[in-house]
Order: structure tokens, then sequence, then C-alpha cells
């Protein structure tokens, strides 16, 4: 009996060309995929359902999918076959092959000098916020009237013209709130654009186990020592705020 080829597994292979080998950064957290180079050709394969249609592989340039039916490369939707499949490949995943690596650089809050250029993008997950970074003349006057247990569970440090506390149940002031990954403190709502590069960040930069990264949307970050924080208490805002005052 013949072999009902509306149940047969797909399997998609791609190309592009060598020169756009830093396009593939926008995937390579796709496991899955394997990647071979031939003379100025990469070679992709291992594509799921739906990752060929995803749209993080419609955006790159001189991206081409196809699908391989006997040993034959078709373009989407085609009937006449492309080229014959590539043979004699050494084929090795994409998180391997594409290696993330960071220039010799310092991080720096919020812009101000040389910084890595790291990338953070809005996220599909929702995750609890612990952290809220707010302006010292929004929250001055509201601070001092907040009943004691409030303020038990925050520890905070100053930031210039901020303050940044850290603990929950967070307090209703306003500013930007953070959320925790690996000991990075990222705004509410956005991610790393590789997820896997959360790890080698800390490694790099943020080498004691109780020091926090705090980062901005646009990628630039300021390390915050342990040390830094003290116990939030209306005294010890007073006292930091005085103590700003008189430098």
């Amino acid at each position: 009996m013949a072999e009902d080829s509306s149940k047969r597994l797909k399997e998609f292979w791609a190309e592009i060309p060598r020169a756009d080998e830093d396009f593939l950064g926008s995937i390579r957290d796709w496991k899955n995929i394997h990647i071979a180079v031939d003379d100025d050709t990469i070679w992709l394969k291992g594509f799921t359902d739906e990752q060929a249609a995803a749209s993080e592989i419609q955006q790159l340039p001189d991206f081409i999918l196809y699908e391989l039916r006997d040993g034959l490369l078709f373009r989407k939707d085609s009937l006449v076959p492309s080229k014959k499949m590539r043979t004699a490949l050494l084929w090795i995943p994409i998180d391997k092959a594409l290696q993330l690596s960071l220039p010799p650089s310092n991080q720096n809050y919020f812009g101000i000098h040389e910084q890595v250029q790291i990338q953070l993008k809005e996220s599909n997950e929702e995750q609890p916020v612990i952290a809220l970074l707010s302006n010292i003349a929004d929250i001055k006057e509201t601070i001092i009237a907040l009943p004691k247990f409030k303020l038990e569970k925050i520890k905070w440090t100053l930031l210039g013209d901020k303050a940044l506390f850290v603990g929950v149940p967070l307090l209703s002031f306003p500013g930007k709130t953070y959320w925790t990954k690996d000991r990075h403190l990222l705004p509410a709502g956005l991610d790393f654009e590789f997820k896997n590069v959360s790890t080698l960040l800390q490694q790099k930069y943020n080498k004691e186990p109780e020091d926090l990264l705090l980062w901005d949307e646009k990628g630039n970050s300021l390390l915050i020592k342990e040390a830094d924080f003290r116990p939030l208490s209306v005294s010890s805002f007073r006292l930091t705020e005085k103590s700003k005052e008189w430098n």
C-alpha cells in the first residue's frame, strides 16, 4: 500500500549566506536546530512546523526555507525541487555553533559611559515583581507616613536622586518595577533577547552571589552590592536624605 503523504512528517531545511550569520542570533535559543557550513552558505535543519512558520525566520535576510522530500529540496508550496539535499556536512547544534561572546567593556548605569550592547525584549511570561525604583522627590512625603509593618520586609539603597526598594509586598509608590532572574533585576514585562545570556552575564559581571545587576530598557546596567542595602525604616530614610543634602 502506498504511503499516505498527508501523514508524513515534514522535514525542513534552510540556507542563509554565511555573510549573514549574525542574524541567526535571533533563533540561537532553538536548540533543536542544527547548522553546517558549506563554502559561503550556512545550512540549517530540524525546524518544527511552528518554527518553519515563525516570524523570527521570516525576518531573516536572504533566508530560504525548504521542505526535504526524497532527497530533494523544495521551496515552500513549490511542486518542483530547487536542488538536491547536501551531503557530507558536519552538523552542530545551533547554540553550540553560535557561541555568545561579550566584548571587554564596562557596564554603566543608564548609558553614561561604555556599555555592552545587550538587548531586552517584551516577554510573553508574566513574572512576579520584587523591586521598585522611585524618584525621591515623588515619595519623600508619603514614606514617612507609612506604618512600620509595611517597611519591615523591604531593603533599600539610594541611586542618585532615586531610591531602589527590594522586597515583597512592594510599596505602593510611583516608579518602575522589576523582576529577578539569575541575580538580575529586569524591568517588568521585559526579558533578555537571548534567554540563556543571563547566566553568562551573571558570571562575567556579578561574581558575588548576593549582589544584583539592575537593568534599564535600553540594555544598560548597574552593579549593586549587597552591602549598599539597608533595612527600610522612616529613620533610615530621613537620615539618608539628610546626608544627601549635606553632600
